[in-house]
Parts: structure tokens; sequence; C-alpha cells
């Protein structure tokens, strides 16, 4: 079945779907609306969607298909007149399917016998089997009866059976497989080379540290920080996704078209797996606001390796969080200042270490662009997103992180993620102190070090002509 190209809109009393579907027979279409599950059937095309109110086929309810444009307008009735249904604008949302209802709280206690029930004769032959147990078993039946404190002890959590020596990655660690043949593959930002599949959690961090240290180039710093006139270009430059009004906001046909072929998939994560999301969606849009800013926003063939490179859990397969777990918030939703700067500690490192202009201060503009795109909101998030996946798609190496990471992303953010937990976010982010001594590089050091070498070369220079201007004749009177 096709998924066709659609738009939702409301009046006061009705959502309308305008489904395009062209070449179709009407006769054939078959529509059902089950509280908040609208479906349409017209061979070859089949769509599902999921409101967060409920609709209902009443006698203000139509379909009518426009054979000369090819679009079949559905228009339903809200159950609730005057309710607003929000997200109609996020398509992917309004695809994921539709969580289950809360199951039944069960007992939790089983009444096994009434006081006020009459005994039967099974007392008597409960009583026989009784004499039958086990001294242990007794023991504990006599506890029971005397309430006795019986020695307890909590069994220590036995390890994951492993069947398999493949580790699993990517998104909510659902992937696997995707590097089996990677020494055969031309993938540069691949620091875990052909032990992808099998390298644990721990051995991928530190594979990560220890490629950071050895790509981290003191001089390469130290020239940049010097000779920095294009870098502070790249700093002035102002971000068009943080100048344009949020009212005018509104995805382009091309973004809508990419979310109707995102997977469908409803994501299960503990809470967590939903705040490490969130903190390495910061090392996403870091990478992104990177790029865009030293490509102004108009990316090369280098973009899909800078994305890559910049992103840990992309390069090294090592998502947030980085930090220890007694330095992570205990209120869902909530983040420590703690957590955050290790987040962009790893951030900042790789930016310094990889790509071509290796700058604190840039690095500093690209996380205050993190924290304005945050606090537009989910909208913009996953427009950015998009924007990395459509880079990434692109690549004939690197597409293998959008699989990985990008759709899924897309999909998270769209239908799951807070609006409001994204601008607390966003304010951890504003507010941060990122401090040169994070980086454990030296930097103040170097700095200075250039600083003089500056200097030095300044007064050199100015010796020079001083010593030119006493070997030359002296003027004619």
């Amino acid at each position: 079945m096709i998924t066709p190209r659609f738009s939702c809109s409301q009046t006061e009393n009705s959502v309308v779907i305008s489904i395009y579907c062209p070449s179709v027979r009407a006769s054939d279409v078959e529509i059902s609306v089950d509280e908040t599950l609208f479906s349409v059937h017209i061979n070859p095309y089949f769509l599902r969607l999921n409101f967060s109110h409920a609709l209902l086929e009443g006698d203000a309810s139509s379909a009518v298909y426009d054979p000369s444009t090819g679009y079949l307008t559905v228009t339903l009735t809200k159950e609730v007149s005057g309710q607003e249904f929000k997200d109609l604008d996020l398509l992917a949302k309004l695809l994921a399917p539709r969580p289950p209802k809360e199951a039944q709280t069960q007992p939790v206690i089983e009444i096994l016998e009434n006081p006020e029930t009459p005994q039967d004769d099974g007392v008597d032959e409960l009583a026989e089997r009784t004499q039958e147990l086990t001294l242990e078993q007794r023991e504990i039946l006599e506890a029971a009866e005397n309430d006795w404190q019986l020695p307890q002890s909590i069994p220590e959590v036995l390890p994951p059976l492993r069947t398999t020596a493949e580790q699993r990655y990517g998104f909510l660690n659902t992937h696997s497989g995707y590097f089996r043949h990677a020494e055969h593959t031309e993938n540069e930002v691949n620091e875990l080379r052909a032990d992808a599949e099998t390298s644990t959690p721990e051995e991928r961090r530190q594979k990560r540290l220890k490629h950071e240290d050895e790509k981290w180039d003191e001089e390469y710093y130290m020239a940049d920080y010097v000779d920095d006139e294009y870098i502070r270009e790249l700093i002035s430059w102002p971000n068009p996704h943080l100048t344009s009004p949020p009212e005018e906001f509104e995805y382009t046909e091309k973004e809508n078209i990419v979310m109707l072929r995102l997977p469908r998939k409803e994501y299960l994560s503990t809470p967590a797996q939903t705040h490490a999301l969130y903190l390495t969606l910061l090392t996403v849009l870091f990478s992104y606001a990177y790029e865009m800013r030293t490509t102004q926003h108009d990316p090369t063939p280098e973009s899909a390796w800078t994305l890559a490179s910049l992103t840990p859990a992309f390069s090294a397969l090592d998502p947030a969080p980085y930090d220890q777990p007694q330095q992570r918030s205990a209120v869902p939703g909530a983040f420590t200042e703690a957590e955050v700067a290790s987040t962009f500690t790893v951030s900042y490192r790789r930016a310094l270490a990889f790509p071509l202009y290796r700058s604190f201060a840039l690095a500093e503009a690209c996380r205050a662009d993190v924290a304005g795109l945050l606090s537009r909101g989910k909208r913009l998030v996953a427009r950015c997103l998009l924007e990395v996946k459509d880079i990434l798609d692109h690549h004939e190496v690197y597409y293998v992180y959008s699989k990985i990471w990008v759709d899924d992303f897309c999909v998270w953010t769209l239908a799951y993620a807070s609006d409001e937990i994204l601008s607390r976010l966003a304010d951890a982010v504003k507010s941060l102190r990122m401090t040169k001594s994070m980086i454990r590089w030296d930097l103040e050091e170097l700095e200075s070090l250039a600083r003089e070498d500056a200097q030095r070369d300044t007064d050199s220079d100015d010796e020079s002509e001083d010593e030119i201007e006493r070997m030359l004749p002296a003027p004619l009177p």
C-alpha cells in the first residue's frame, strides 16, 4: 500500500483531512473512524492517522473527491465542539501508532479464605499434606504464623544472557549488523573499525577518548587562535533559524514528503533512556550548528563528514550520558549542570580535534545556537534533524548514520518529545558556563604561548623595519 500525501486543518467543529490520491475511483473509498483513530483505504492508497482527541462520523461529516485535482477531502466532526486539535502539522506524529491503553491495575492481594465461610472437608487433607513438608518449609510456615523476622537478602542482579558476540547500538540500542563489513567500506569516521559490531559500550568510550587525544593538534589550535579573522566572521554570522519570526514557521512540501517516508514506530523507552535521548540530542544539534555556521547554511560535499565526525553517537557509537550516575538528576525532565556540561565537553573536544576550524569561541557560538534552537520547540528541532538526514542520505557511506540514529530521532522528536522539557533544556544550555579547563588539553596555556609568539613576531618585524631604515642612504638636501 502507498501512503498518500496529506494535510490536516481544523475549524471550530470539524477536522479537515486533504488527501492526494489521483486516478482512483471514489466509489471504492473506505473510511473508518474509531475515536481518535482515522483510516482511509482507496486502492492503492492507505492512510491511518491518530489524532489527539476523538472524532465522529456525524451528519456534518463528509468525503468529497475532486478528480480534476486528485484530492479527497474528508471532513470529520469533533466529539467536543470547540476543542483544539494540536500538532496537526506534525505528520510523523499523526502517523505514529496509537499508544496502548493503560492496563487495568491487578489486585495485589488474593483472598484465600473468608472467615465467614464455613470450613469444608478439605482441611483434613491439607493437614495431612502439611505433615509431609520438609523441615525448612515448616520453619517458614511457623515464622509466618508467629510473625518471626527471618533473615532476608536482595539477590544479585544476573548479567543478561548473551548468545552472540554482537552488540547493539543506535537509537535505543535497537540496531545491529550495519558495520559487519566495515573494513571493506570507505567510512573514514568509524573509530571502531572492524570492532564496531562487537565492542561493548565501555570499550567504545575508551576508544573514542583515545582517538580524540591522538587527533588533538596543539599547533593547529594555536594557529587558528592567532589567525582568527575568518573564524570571527563565522561567529558573527546570523543564524536564519533564529532570526526568522517563530509565527511564520511552516514545513515545506519537501519536508512533508520526507516525514511521510519516516518509519512508523512506537518507542517504549524507560525514563532513563528518554533522559539519555535528550542529552544525545544536544550532541547532534551541536554538530548541526557547527556545520551550519561554518558553511553558512550552504552544505558542501564535506558536510556529511563533519556531522558524523563531530557526533560521538555516530563516529564511535557512544551516545550520552557521559557523566557519573550520581551527577544526574533524579527528577524526570530536569537536567543538572554537571550532566549538561559533560555532554558539551565531549562536543567541544571533537570540535577542537577534527574539523577545519578549531576554535573554542566558535564552539561557544555553536552552543548558543543549540540553546536557541531548543527554545523554539520541537518543530524547529525536527526541521534541523530533517536537514541532517538530508545531508547524510545523500552520502554513499555516511547514510548509515541516518538509518541507525536520525530517522528514529525525527519520529521521536515529532511524536514523543516535550516542548516543555526542550525549553528547560534550552535554559540549562544557555546558563551553562563552559571553561577551557574542562577540555583537559591546556588550552589557556597554549593560548598564552600563542600570544607571546605573536608579540615576538611583531617586535621582530618592527626591529627589521628600523634596521632597513638605518641602512638606507640619507635623503639629499
